[in-house]
């Protein structure tokens, strides 16, 4: 297995009731001697997490020890949507479902150690990913003394047969589909589905169907358009069709859309932080409606200087939520400044979902920037003299004239 590198007395451990977190659990209590405290998250993964908690006691954790948390209002409120107030999206495609659960996790875990005493946290993140890095920089900015056990990058296990040998050797149960390989690994909350490995590492092989967790094939989806309304108030969703929703309601409703209507699926190559290329299939529902709702508002109430302003600092925005750095400065300097330019992102927007597609039809707002008078081709009766247009052009273009005079002589 391997030698316990430091010495930890209680750790808390991101639990998850499944066998790689079993494993890990009897792996502390053996090689640190530690005691383990368990935390185990409800994000809208859309499991039952009362068998984790029985799972832990019968492993040994005592009853005190097992932490159990629904977290989904606190994910959608304070994460979900600040992110996406400022339209996120890493490398052009993927709206970071897994990302923006890490910081979260993170806290708890911190939250629950300084609670009981521990002195140690532990994930499950293997040492090829960027989870890792996304965890640890979390403990690490909420807790900068934290002692870190990451056993994929500390014990000595050569495979999956020793994994199970292990498993069995202490009781572990060992459910009859996890004896084989699994055909790809899947991690889920209610933003998103993410699917990688095995099946998955070729890009050049299609994706097969059973991948998809969270929607039906666009092909599949209903012959018929399906018509939403959703209001916003300081650039968050808070309507759905004219129906007040909590966040985390909100974000179920529009995936339960986004499923019936094949929305949200991508299957993508995407630039680790770690430095290697991954591929994955993703499945974002919600997320994708959410997102194109949001910009659909925005372009009526966000003057123009300010839209630019947003998109130009968004990759970086999203950059530093990809790598883990939720709880740097700089990542609440951008959300400052991204949060100020919601205050007027308000109104309502009516999309209409149809085989994958997410169609923006109409947006309204009290405060729209839309000025008809402005844009019309008909009699503007005086808003608009177009004889101004002339002195702008002339003027915006002296440099260009001025350097095409020189490169002519």
């Amino acid at each position: 297995m391997s030698a316990a590198p430091k010495s930890v007395k209680k750790v808390v451990l991101a639990y998850s009731g499944g066998l790689d977190t079993s494993i890990i659990l009897k792996w502390l209590q053996e090689t640190y001697g530690a005691e383990v405290v368990t935390f185990t998250a409800d994000l809208g993964q859309g499991e039952e997490l009362e068998p984790a908690r029985k799972k832990a006691l019968m492993l040994g954790i005592k009853p005190e020890n097992i932490f159990v948390e629904d977290l989904r209002e606190e994910f959608v409120r304070d994460f979900v949507y600040p992110m996406f107030r400022a339209n996120t999206v890493y490398e052009g495609v993927y709206l970071l479902g897994t990302s923006i659960a890490r910081p979260l996790i993170a806290k708890k875990q911190i939250e629950i150690a300084k609670k009981v005493g521990a002195d140690a946290v532990c994930h499950g993140a293997t040492g090829k990913g960027n989870d890792q890095v996304r965890f640890e920089l979390g403990y690490y900015a909420l807790e900068p003394g934290i002692k870190i056990v990451a056993p994929w990058r500390e014990w000595t296990f050569k495979g999956r047969e020793e994994l199970l040998k292990f498993a069995r050797e202490h009781q572990i149960p060992v459910a009859k589909d996890k004896e084989g390989e699994s055909p790809f690994s899947v991690d889920a909350n209610l933003l998103h589905s993410s699917s990688e490995g095995k099946v998955l590492e070729d890009p050049a092989r299609k994706a097969p169907e059973i991948v998809y967790q969270r929607t039906i094939s666009p092909m599949a989806a209903p012959d018929k358009v399906t018509t939403i309304k959703i209001g916003f108030e300081k650039g968050d969703a808070v309507t759905l069709d004219g129906k007040k929703l909590s966040p985390a309601t909100m974000l179920k409703a529009l995936n339960d859309l986004g499923r019936n209507n094949g929305i949200g699926r991508i299957d993508l190559v995407e630039n680790r932080f770690v430095g290697m290329k991954s591929r994955g299939v993703y499945e974002t529902p919600g997320g994708t409606i959410l997102l194109a709702a949001h910009r659909a508002i925005e372009s009526i109430t966000l003057d123009r200087g300010a839209a630019h302003l947003k998109d130009e600092i968004m990759p970086r925005y999203a950059e530093l939520i990809y790598n883990g750095f939720w709880y740097a400065p700089e990542r609440e300097m951008l959300q400052a400044l991204i949060d100020k330019s919601q205050e007027h992102v308000e109104g309502e927007v009516t999309l209409e979902l149809y085989k994958g597609n997410v169609i923006v039809v109409g947006r309204e707002s009290s405060k729209s920037l839309y000025s008809p008078t402005l844009v019309t081709f008909e009699d503007d009766k005086g808003a608009y003299d177009q004889k101004d247009a002339q002195g702008f052009i002339k003027l915006n273009a002296l440099r260009l004239r001025t350097l095409g005079s020189r490169n002519k002589s």
